[in-house]
């Protein structure tokens, strides 16, 4: 087995990232553009120690795009493979009717630019994507993950 093809599936001790893929009637799920970057992504982020894997997305979720829902509107989707360093934990939130326009949605969580020393929003911009999107959109690791699960 090469080093690129290791099987860290049964790997227990890896970080665990924790998402929600927001799911709008058209079948579309919310991306957010990484600012900085070329990719877009799911609002997602590290779990805490002891926190329970749904705090940590409603938490992030929260955060990274300013959304909120009942905690017994999450679905879980599992625990997958993302990296050879980090596990992703996925739940599905159906979003209602009212959500089809998201332009006012803000990421609040933010890092400390390294060019201006600003502090600058982590997400920079909203989407609904359709898998075709995604392919285009995201990295590999988040293609290989979102096209494998139902929607």
């Amino acid at each position: 087995m090469t080093k690129h093809s290791l099987d860290f599936s049964t790997r227990h001790d890896l970080p665990v990232s924790c998402g929600v893929v927001v799911i709008n009637s058209r079948g579309q799920v919310l991306l957010c553009h990484v600012t900085g970057h070329d990719l877009w992504d799911l609002p997602k982020g590290m779990q805490e120690a002891g926190e329970p894997p749904i705090h940590t997305a409603r938490r992030e979720l929260h955060e990274e795009t300013g959304l909120e829902f009942a905690e017994d509107l999450f679905v879980e989707l599992g625990r997958f493979d993302f990296r050879p360093d980090k596990r992703l934990h996925l739940f599905r939130v159906r979003a209602p009717a009212s959500l089809a326009d998201i332009s006012h949605l803000t990421c609040a969580s933010h890092f400390i630019h390294p060019d201006t020393g600003e502090p600058t929003p982590e997400m920079d911009g909203f989407r609904w994507a359709s898998r075709d999107d995604v392919r285009r959109l995201c990295g590999p690791n988040m293609q290989r993950v979102l096209l494998g699960v139902d929607w």
